[in-house]
């Protein structure tokens, strides 16, 4: 991240000062290469020492270099160490980068709980660290801050290009910050393919012991298609039965999707049934955490940018810390009933937002069509449509707030409008 431009990252980093010295240990989670050691250092600990926090009271010890590998095998050592920098009784602040490679580390971090004077905070870069499982661990001892690749806005401060071609670059490359150390189309498209293939499938694999690779690209491939589609792990497994696969199972099935999921490559949208208050269990929608890796994972085909958009709009919400659902309305039409989608229900504590995701609404059909799920959801909680034109903010005879997706993306506040 050394060659582009320094994103202080600040939801991030709010998220980490809120939490200091908490009493529990501040794991930082994410889909790797998306800037969480970055996150701690350098930016946490130049705000630590902003606040006066001497430089020697920050033991940052980085476990993904040569001359620390004798700790991956002893803990106790490692142990040692960290208790020999600690001379007084001041706060020491312990970050422990790829905490991961060492073993039995749960036991090691649960010691430094005991100990009054430190605030300890980790990260790691595999699946065994990145998974959910990570959080069970710690159970009522650990607090989560997870972190997502650049956002829009955080993509446009590091931009150097023409501002009007941003959004078709962010909608082609994603928001990995090491993408925009690349140059050229052939850089970018090739550093995503090979992240995808030698970093993000190869923890899956071992991690889980994957026996079917083929089964699990396969899957990979049909997430990345159905993005802003309904699909489930059955539908999933037909389509393989139906392309002549007959040694596999829905269980397998089932199996691969939640590894794909627990290595937090995509995030499964669930459908809420507004009017009855409950959740349907299927279908869902999936979403890509980056969209790049996404279209990388096509060979940059399939680029549908009603389904992209939508899955960007996802993503912004999630780093707004929004819980975000599909939304489910069924109406009555003539005699039969008919169950209309709106794209995200958003909640966040007594506050919750429907949102549609519409490239244009340049008719009177198609504004008729993307209202209509909306008008039948029968509460007075705000709705929006956000478009792609670069429009300015207005409101349709039904109340319903149009806002475009740039002014969604680059406004904290686009929801408050």
């Amino acid at each position: 991240m050394e060659k582009i431009k320094r994103i202080k990252r600040e939801i991030y980093l709010n998220k980490l000062i809120n939490k200091r010295e908490n009493g529990l240990i501040k794991i930082i989670t994410g889909i790797r290469r998306c800037g969480k050691s970055y996150l701690l250092h350098p930016l946490y600990t130049d705000y630590l020492k902003s606040t006066g926090v001497k430089k020697d009271h920050i033991i940052r010890i980085q476990l993904d270099i040569t001359e620390n590998v004798k700790y991956y095998h002893n803990p106790d050592a490692l142990n040692d160490y960290i208790n020999s920098l600690i001379k007084d009784d001041d706060i020491y602040y312990i970050i422990l980068d790829e905490i991961q490679k060492v073993d039995n580390f749960e036991y090691l971090l649960n010691g430094l709980l005991y100990k009054e004077n430190v605030d300890v905070y980790v990260t790691g870069s595999n699946s065994k660290f990145l998974s959910s499982d990570i959080i069970t661990e710690f159970r009522g001892r650990g607090d989560q801050i997870r972190v997502m690749p650049f956002t829009y806005s955080e993509f446009l401060m590091t931009y150097n290009g023409e501002k009007e071609n941003a959004w078709n670059e962010y909608m082609t490359y994603g928001g990995l910050p090491l993408v925009l150390s690349k140059k050229t189309d052939e850089e970018k498209s090739q550093y995503l393919k090979e992240q995808f293939e030698n970093t993000y499938i190869s923890d899956i694999v071992e991690r889980n012991s994957i026996q079917r690779i083929d089964v699990l690209d396969s899957l990979i491939n049909m997430l990345a298609s159905a993005v802003g589609s309904l699909t489930n792990p059955q539908k999933l497994y037909d389509t393989f039965k139906s392309n002549g696969e007959k040694e596999l199972s829905l269980n397998t099935i089932n199996t691969y999707m939640k590894n794909v999921e627990d290595s937090f490559i995509v995030n499964k949208s669930n459908r809420y049934d507004i009017k009855r208050k409950k959740y349907i269990q299927t279908p869902q929608k999936y979403y890509f955490t980056d969209i790049g890796l996404r279209n990388a994972r096509l060979n940059f085909r399939q680029q549908e940018e009603n389904h992209i958009m939508e899955n960007i709009i996802y993503n912004e919400l999630i780093v707004r810390g929004y819980n975000v659902d599909v939304g489910v309305v069924e109406i009555r039409d003539g005699n039969d009933r008919k169950q209309l989608e709106i794209d995200f229900v958003c909640n966040q504590g007594n506050k919750r937002y429907y949102i549609q995701s519409a490239l244009n609404i340049d008719s009177y059909e198609k504004n008729i069509q993307e209202s209509r799920p909306l008008n039948n959801v029968g509460d007075n909680f705000k709705k929006i449509i956000v478009v792609k034109d670069n429009i300015k903010l207005w409101r349709n005879d039904d109340g319903i707030l149009i806002i475009g997706i740039q002014e969604f993306l680059l406004n904290k506040d686009s929801l408050e409008l």
